[in-house]
């Protein structure tokens, strides 16, 4: 039981401190900057958008997307996968600007390959209805396709809560004039909002996460993309299976085992909130754990060495988050076994128990908060609703 007790620990330390530090010494070795070679044209660009029941968020988003800074050319496809709510009317009025794609409802994937299929450009861009890019995001996330060895780029995405106020200065420069009704749209927004519950806890392991996207681009490949803000070589793209669940995951994995790299360009930003709560975080979790499993059966490929270039990556990082949940529990099982056995397996013994009763307490304050914000929020959505009013007939008076 001692044997398991190491093996056990050594899986947690190693995924989550051991393979951060071999990969920032591996960096340091071997670091490859991003840049753009003198005199080289900005290539054309396809964006696609998967969109279901979006419409109150794709105006705002088109006229992100229209307004950013980009010398090529660039085509914008709206994917509605199956919309029953404005969607269709909303794209209506961008009819010339955008080009609008409609499929039965099928999922995000399905949604992709249509949209793909539409695309005319070598490059795809994929984003999100619900963030907004920098307004040189196109133009840092083209950047590394100046290497013909590159295939996918990922961008950054930014959460609000990384650092208080950059969000709405990244987007006050952002270039985008937003229309008066989006202004509102956008205001209303913000004053129904209630705080995220959980957002330092999810912004320092989001920049935990960011920064290990670093080093593996530095040394070769990152493992995955942000699917807010990633793009691609439309010459590697293999339509995804209906029911994926990561294609920001399986899409970049895809490119590396054809044998080309997937790099992360910090300098490429798209912007969004934080969940607002553990039970949006653990869906999301949930769904991303499911997602890794999936990809296993989709590409049993990425599980051999001499065929997947990041295989070492791959194992250390993807395959090792998921034994970490069984390595953790068998560690506590162990402990408890032979604490009596060493002043050191008590003090871990203990250390655990002190974790996870700090772990419940912090989940208990958190649903308190929940709760509370639940009861708030209809008070904030009339305090909203009257001051709307008085600006109405402010403006009818004046």
């Amino acid at each position: 039981m001692v044997s398991v007790f190491w093996i056990s620990f050594a899986i947690v330390v190693y995924v989550y401190v051991g393979y951060p530090a071999l990969l920032l010494a591996w960096a340091r070795l071997r670091s490859r900057d991003v840049v753009r070679l003198p005199g080289a044209a900005a290539p054309g660009v396809s964006i696609v958008i998967a969109a279901r029941n979006e419409g109150q968020r794709l105006a705002n988003r088109i006229d992100n997307l229209l307004q950013l800074e980009y010398g090529g050319d660039r085509q914008i496809i709206v994917v509605s996968d199956g919309s029953t709510d404005n969607t269709l009317e909303v794209l209506a009025n961008y009819r010339g600007s955008v080009d609008i794609v409609v499929v039965d409802a099928g999922g995000k994937a399905v949604a992709l390959n249509a949209g793909v299929a539409r695309a005319r450009h070598d490059i795809i861009v994929f984003a999100d209805a619900r963030q907004a890019f920098a307004s040189d995001a196109l133009i840092e996330l083209t950047v590394p396709f100046d290497n013909p060895r590159v295939g996918a780029v990922t961008g950054e995405l930014l959460l609000d809560c990384e650092s208080p106020g950059r969000r709405q200065a990244d987007r006050r420069t952002s270039g985008a004039n937003t229309p008066t009704g989006a202004d509102r749209r956008a205001t209303a927004d913000r004053r129904l909002t209630v705080e995220s519950t959980i957002a330092d806890g999810v912004g320092l392991y989001w920049r935990y996460e960011k920064q290990i996207r670093r080093y593996e681009s530095a040394v070769g490949s990152t493992l995955g993309a942000t699917g807010a803000i990633y793009a691609m070589r439309r010459s590697l793209w293999l339509p995804l299976p209906p029911d994926t669940i990561l294609d920001d995951v399986l899409v970049p994995m895809r490119v590396v085992l054809a044998g080309y790299r997937t790099v992360f360009n910090e300098k490429a930003r798209a912007f969004d909130r934080v969940a607002p709560d553990a039970e949006a975080e653990i869906t999301r979790k949930v769904r991303t754990l499911a997602g890794n499993f999936q990809i296993l059966t989709l590409e049993p490929r990425l599980l051999l060495p001499w065929l997947n270039p990041v295989w070492f990556q791959y194992v250390s990082h993807k395959i090792g988050r998921l034994l970490v949940p069984y390595a953790m529990l068998v560690l506590i099982g162990s402990s408890i076994t032979v604490a009596d056995r060493s002043s050191v397996y008590a003090v871990a013994l203990a250390a655990q128990c002190v974790f996870y009763l700090l772990a419940a307490y912090g989940a208990w304050l958190e649903r308190r908060d929940r709760v509370a914000a639940r009861r708030l929020a209809p008070a904030c959505a009339a305090s909203w609703s009257a001051s709307a009013s008085r600006d109405r007939e402010g403006a009818l008076n004046a």
